[in-house]
Order: C-alpha cells, then sequence, then structure tokens
C-alpha cells in the first residue's frame, strides 16, 4: 500500500494522511471512529497484531486471533461505510458495514461496536452483528461494493 494513495477505510484521505501513522504505531486513534476505520484498514492488511493491541485488554480472550487472521488473508475487502458514530466521555459507539468478497460471493458485514477510552487511548471492546440500515438503492445505481459498476450488474448480481 503506497502512502499517497487513497485510504482503504474511505475516509477521504489519503493513506498517509489517515490509517498509516495508527498502523504504524505512530500515532493514537483519536476517536472511536477513527480507530474503527484502522481496524478496518487492518484487516485488509491482516495485520492481525494492530487488531489485538486495539482490543480492550479484559476483552481479548474472547477473540481467536489466528482465525480472524484467516478469515482477513482470504477476504478481498471491498469497502466501508460508517452509518452512525458517536462518543460520550469516555465511551464510544461506531455503526459501520464493512463488504468483502470470498470464494462464494461477496458479502456484508453490519456491527454495532463500543469502545472505551483507557489511559487517553481508545479501544475496540465489543461488536454486535446487526442488520445493514436500509438503503434506497436501484438495479441502475452505482454498486454500494464500490466497483464503479451498476448494481444489478455487481452485488445484485450475487458477486
Amino acid at each position: 500500500m503506497t502512502a499517497h494513495m487513497q485510504c482503504p477505510c474511505q475516509s477521504g484521505l489519503t493513506y498517509e494522511d489517515c490509517c498509516a501513522p495508527l498502523l504504524a504505531r505512530q500515532a493514537f486513534a483519536g476517536s472511536p471512529e477513527a480507530l474503527m476505520r484502522s481496524r478496518y484498514v487492518a484487516y485488509v492488511n491482516a495485520d492481525i497484531d494492530y487488531l489485538r493491541d486495539t482490543t480492550a485488554e479484559q476483552r481479548r480472550a474472547a477473540y481467536d486471533f489466528e482465525q480472524l487472521g484467516e478469515w482477513a488473508r482470504q477476504s478481498q475487502w471491498l469497502s466501508l461505510k460508517v452509518h452512525l458514530s458517536e462518543q460520550t466521555g469516555e465511551r464510544g459507539r461506531v455503526v459501520f458495514t464493512a463488504r468483502f468478497k470470498l470464494d462464494d460471493g461477496v458479502h456484508a458485514h453490519t456491527e454495532d461496536s463500543t469502545f472505551i477510552q483507557q489511559d487517553g487511548r481508545w479501544y475496540f471492546f465489543a461488536g454486535q452483528e446487526c442488520a445493514e440500515p436500509k438503503a434506497n438503492i436501484g438495479r441502475n445505481d452505482p454498486c454500494l461494493c464500490g466497483s464503479g459498476r451498476k448494481y444489478k450488474k455487481c452485488c445484485g448480481a450475487g458477486g
């Protein structure tokens, strides 16, 4: 991944100005949304150490990071959409949809994630899979995955 390309988290910033410093451990996420976006890029890069390091320590035992790494490496990550991002004090919440492709087609993972701040750093605490908020998308609209193709010729056709 080159520094001047658009960040895979789809923030609109370059990778260099967005998630690269976080993944390189040169900076910490300034908000729950920034952490969630950087964790998405960690999946894109299969950087499982980053995922482990940014998960709240008391929650790490709940995750099989080796299995997550295998899934990340097998997936072609297509897009990320943030539906909701909020923060109150040292707690945060982000609802997002990540689209990815496996051998059996395109999938969407929508999650309502909670984050906590400890010692000035944000950590992922837990995630609950949920239904993606409905979007009014027509068959001739651009596909949600960001491929540039029409929905009916892309994800609307099963991949």
